[in-house]
């Protein structure tokens, strides 16, 4: 079965506030087996545009990806990064061929 993944782009506009998230997103992705993959290291654009912060998170399946997006514990912590950030976020299932 093939994996799913959380592809993040994200502008903050409030890094006090945006800590706070970072610190209540680990409790909502452990039930579901997220895990993070990259947390904004350092990047280089090479074509298009992208935000300053990317973050990508993998799942043991597509449906856990969603599932976790969905749930209470993740909506609580999408609240309080929706305050503090400007995001393009994307759940897409693996290629497992």
């Amino acid at each position: 079965m093939a994996k799913g993944y959380w592809v993040v782009q994200i502008s903050v506009t409030d890094p006090e506030t945006y800590q706070r998230y970072r610190e209540a997103v680990g409790a909502a992705l452990a039930p579901f087996g997220g895990r993070f993959l990259v947390r904004a290291g350092a990047q280089e654009v090479t074509e298009g545009t992208a935000r300053p912060r990317t973050v990508v998170l993998e799942f043991p399946d597509y449906r856990a990806a969603l599932d976790c997006y969905h749930s209470a514990a993740y909506q609580q912590a999408k609240a309080i990064r929706l305050a503090a950030s400007e995001a393009d976020f994307t759940i897409v299932e693996g290629f497992d061929g």
